[in-house]
């Protein structure tokens, strides 16, 4: 119980959640009379980091600087278009076709909605769309960076749970997917109803020319995927490899990358690194003091009470965290829920780990969306200078479809977990 007034007290008065996380720990230990804890304390906080699966989050975030940098996620929207061709609303299917490019590359929904909002909604609005339509497509399409390897979400998840990173790239794979095709899906309903307009027919002459300049930046998800699945690299090493590819693209083929930007790039990769390194290093400590607290087995306790079937504690726990994303970011949320919930689902429920991932980040992936947080959707609104409000509204069918594929991975985990 003191663990999670602390909890709420400090989270309610606005502190960090990394150092949230931190003093819920220390108070613990003052409070609970094992001072001798305290000896241990340093010790928990700087072994959350011994982990080598935490070098690819700042290679990861490095890379999105090199592709930012490089203008390779430029040429990859030109390309889809150069796909999409005449159709009505087809900067919108553009919009979301160069969002899944980008998710496949940065993993980031921030960094991938901060490089869309520049690049798609001028060139939605020229053509006709409203302005807090164009915004809500490139909001949503950013949605898909959190699930379509690689992602930060899943590096942390399978961090903390201690399973191959390499394999949750993979069981996110069709789910990603899925995810795509609903959100097409919505995107043709939303055109008829907004009658979006045609896209401007091109020639093949300058078809061709799109696909062949953006076809080199296909280079980047290839080595990261192709490396992992052919057992050649780790996420590690395949993070290191795409940002030596990024880097010669972007310098020695688009020529647009200037090794002066290099330094800036390493510097804010190391800034957002750290972010989220020290809430990997508090969430140790935190995840410790729960453990002393007993706190999964009453979690346990309490949802076999409930349910004791897999596919109603996932149903249960899903409903539960679609209001902790509503405060908390993915990130923090993840490194708190993970560890009072995994060992509920895996030895109670017999749970595939993967499966549980994949459905755990889908979940939190919403909250980005959701007030009183929504990361993404301030982010997209502030970007493009549209009330937030107006996009929540356009963005909504993204998030019933968004549900929807939810729940059809929970009731079906072979979409998720296929051989793994």
């Amino acid at each position: 119980m003191t663990v999670a007034l602390s909890f709420a007290a400090l989270l309610a008065i606005g502190v960090p959640i990394a150092f949230v996380l931190a003093a819920t720990a220390l108070i613990y230990i003052l409070v609970s009379g094992n001072e001798v804890l305290l000896l241990s304390y340093p010790q928990q906080l700087f072994g959350g980091l011994e982990n080598y699966g935490l070098l690819a989050l700042p290679l990861f975030i490095l890379l999105g600087e090199f592709m930012n940098e490089g203008g390779i996620a430029r040429r990859l929207m030109a390309m889809a278009l150069a796909f999409i061709g005449s159709v009505r609303g087809g900067l919108a299917y553009v919009n979301l076709i160069a969002n899944m490019m980008m998710a496949s590359i940065l993993g980031s929904t921030v960094a991938q909605i901060t490089i869309m909002s520049r690049m798609a909604v001028p060139e939605m609005e020229r053509a006709g769309y409203p302005r807090d339509v164009a915004v809500a497509i490139t909001a949503a399409g950013g949605l898909l960076s959190p699930i379509i390897p690689p992602s930060m979400l899943f590096v942390i998840f399978g961090v903390i749970a201690q399973i191959s990173i390499g394999d949750l790239f993979i069981a996110g794979i069709v789910p990603g997917l899925l995810l795509s095709g609903a959100f097409l899906l919505v995107i043709a309903w939303l055109g008829h109803r907004h009658a979006f307009p045609k896209n401007e027919r091109m020639s093949r002459r300058e078809r061709l020319s799109a696909v062949m300049d953006g076809m080199p930046a296909g280079i980047i998800p290839l080595t990261i995927v192709g490396s992992i699945l052919g057992g050649i690299a780790t996420p590690t090493e395949a993070a290191a490899l795409a940002g030596l590819a990024a880097i010669a693209l972007g310098r020695f083929y688009y020529r647009e990358l200037k090794f002066r930007q290099l330094g800036p790039a390493f510097v804010r990769a190391a800034r957002n690194s750290a972010i989220v390194l020290i809430l990997i290093a508090t969430a140790q400590v935190f995840s410790w003091v729960i453990t002393f607290e007993n706190l999964p087995a009453l979690v346990a306790a309490w949802i076999q009470s409930v349910t004791g079937s897999a596919t109603g504690f996932l149903l249960l726990v899903n409903f539960c965290l679609i209001f902790v994303g509503m405060i908390i970011d993915p990130i923090p949320a993840l490194i708190v829920i993970v560890p009072v919930l995994l060992p509920v689902a895996t030895d109670v429920y017999g749970i595939n780990p993967f499966h549980f991932g994949v459905v755990i980040c889908l979940n939190l992936v919403l909250g980005l969306m959701t007030p009183p947080v929504g990361s993404a959707l301030f982010t997209a609104a502030v970007m493009s200078n549209v009330r937030a409000e107006r996009i929540a509204r356009v963005v909504m069918p993204f998030l019933v479809i968004m549900a929807g594929v939810l729940v059809l991975l929970i009731v079906f985990p072979v979409l998720v977990t296929g051989v793994l």
